[in-house]
């Protein structure tokens, strides 16, 4: 059984009622009821101004355009080297690793003595050690030393793990 059958038929007549019922409308407002200006409006309605949907987040920052300018004209003599003696235009590395690793393989030294839990620190000394002997800036030595006392840490290291693994096969 459907909708259609119990409410008013096609001429207005309900006849379940035997009465005559009006058709529905919708009164606009008087001139009383006004709207304010910030009224809100209905939803999917267009905004002043706004024209696309958002696509993603938006950075506040300024955004700060570097490189090399595609649209002007190249030349040859864009580039000229600088003839002053007191300007040093070449940036200078002063990044050290050798000292760092040097200072790594000393703790993991000093904790192989007693713990084998220095182990990864002693080969974070020996991969630092042979990236510093890589590098042509780096000093030699510390890099040499660090690279020895790394090796002597992760085999101190290494003999307290298998020691340590020896003394729970007797306890198992």
């Amino acid at each position: 059984m459907s909708d259609a059958t119990r409410g008013a038929d096609a001429a207005g007549t309900d006849p379940a009622a035997g009465g005559i019922v009006p058709p529905a409308r919708i009164d606009r407002p008087s001139g009383e009821v006004e709207r304010p200006t910030g009224a809100a409006r209905l939803p999917g309605a267009r905004r002043d101004g706004y024209t696309r949907l958002p696509t993603g987040p938006v950075g506040v920052e300024p955004v700060i355009v570097t490189g090399p300018m595609l649209d002007e004209v190249r030349r040859d003599t864009d580039w000229q080297p600088s003839t002053e003696t007191g300007t040093v235009t070449a940036a200078v590395d002063d990044t050290r690793l050798a000292p760092w690793a040097l200072m790594a393989a000393i703790v993991a030294l000093a904790s192989s003595f007693f713990v084998g839990w220095g182990l990864p620190i002693a080969v974070i000394a020996v991969v630092a050690a042979i990236m510093s002997l890589r590098r042509p800036v780096e000093s030699r030595a510390i890099a040499r030393w660090a690279l020895v006392l790394g090796l002597c840490a992760t085999v101190y290291s290494l003999g307290w793990l298998v020691w340590a693994g020896m003394q729970f096969e007797r306890l198992g």
